[in-house]
């Protein structure tokens, strides 16, 4: 047994885990930079925790996506305000800004030095500001994910800076904020969870420690998600979401993901499509083709057991095949009303550029095998 694990200096995790902010933030300064989504009621509780502490703070409001500008927009806002430490409180593409800002403050030169694939790639020098993340959404676990995912606006790319030195100084998390989440959202971004703890399970690069983690959150979305959709203010449903996402965060960080998310970069940069949409619907032509190709190239990977085994824990049915397991993802998809990719202009004259760009995505290459370019193709084809 080995590996190599690595995640968030701190978890907090818990139903009202807000109400400890308090005693964390008191660590780290007096200038706080805050980055929140505006629809987050809970920004507020924040202010005046700040105000009570006699930290002075400025805001910042995000709005959709981190893009390459608003990321240099946000980074000049806190260097001029000259923050101690930042803190993030919204989705996972607010928690992403503050991961790429926090950096930025400390480290020389442009954003584009950092990125994979359009950018140079660099290392970070020198360790971020103290950055605490606070998800308001279960979906994307980037409260525990050594990457921010940003937006190329001229290259229509979704892009990634990766350093284990992202990881937040503290992950709070608090189910109690997802409830205000509307049904649509929380199908979306609970459909990104759910394929957060599949694809690191049948990754090339998966570790018992992952395993553990990835079954737990299978079981728990498969039971949770339409709960929670369908009662957004059931505790239950919503803590399990918020743990599923979690353990999500912590299984990518160290075991990768697949081609849902290989797919999802590039068409979330040419497309106006939801991140958990697109996931939605590539997972169940994804897990088809995988199988398929396991089967026929190689017969002996076990990663075919683990796509029986998801099946099995999914429907609860101890006989379940993997056939099983797909139909049931696809009848979760309907529940949810999960819209096509059909319906964001997607089409087959795009198939080409997407690929191209997919082949190129750090989560392709944790796929349980090398697709062909056909293979690909069928993906995206069967998705519309």
């Amino acid at each position: 047994m080995q590996f190599d694990f690595s995640t968030t200096q701190r978890i907090i995790f818990g139903w009202g885990a807000l109400d400890k902010l308090p005693s964390i933030i008191s660590k780290f300064g007096t200038r706080a930079f805050l980055i929140y989504s505006k629809s987050v009621p809970a920004v507020t509780k924040i202010e005046n925790i700040f105000n009570e502490l006699q930290i002075k703070w400025h805001a910042f409001t995000a709005y959709g996506e981190p893009t390459d500008k608003v990321i240099n927009q946000v980074t000049a806002e806190a260097r001029d305000y000259n923050c101690d430490f930042v803190v993030s409180i919204g989705g996972g593409s607010v928690i992403d800004t503050g991961k790429a800002v926090s950096a930025l403050l400390t480290n020389e030169g442009d954003l584009l030095d950092y990125l994979e694939v359009v950018g140079k790639g660099m290392p970070i020098k020198n360790l971020p500001k103290p950055y605490i993340a606070i998800p308001a959404t279960a979906g994307t676990g980037s409260e525990v994910t050594r990457n921010a995912v940003i937006k190329i606006t001229n290259k229509k790319v979704k892009v990634s800076m990766r350093n284990p030195w992202l990881l937040p100084s503290v992950a709070l998390v608090d189910p109690q904020l997802t409830v205000s989440v509307p049904p649509k959202i929380t199908a979306s971004t609970g459909m990104d969870a759910f394929t957060q703890v599949i694809e690191p399970y049948v990754s090339r690069f998966s570790n018992q420690l992952v395993d553990l983690y990835c079954k737990e959150g299978i079981e728990k979305a498969a039971k949770s998600l339409l709960k929670a959709y369908e009662y957004g203010d059931n505790q239950e449903a919503r803590t399990n979401m918020a743990w599923v996402s979690l353990l999500g965060g912590l299984s990518l960080a160290n075991a990768k993901l697949g081609a849902v998310h290989g797919f999802a970069g590039p068409i979330g940069g040419m497309f106006k499509a939801p991140h958990g949409t697109i996931c939605a619907s590539l997972l169940p032509s994804v897990i088809e083709v995988n199988v398929r190709a396991l089967r026929e190239r190689e017969p002996q990977n076990q990663k075919v057991a683990r796509f029986e085994e998801i099946a099995k824990i999914i429907t609860q049915d101890s006989h379940a095949k993997i056939r099983d397991g797909i139909e049931w993802i696809k009848k979760l998809k309907d529940k949810l009303h999960i819209p096509q990719l059909l319906e964001f202009n997607i089409h087959k004259r795009d198939f080409s550029e997407i690929i191209s760009k997919s082949k190129r995505s750090s989560s392709m290459k944790g796929n349980p095998i090398t697709l062909t370019d056909g293979e690909l193709w069928e993906i995206l084809e069967m998705a519309l």
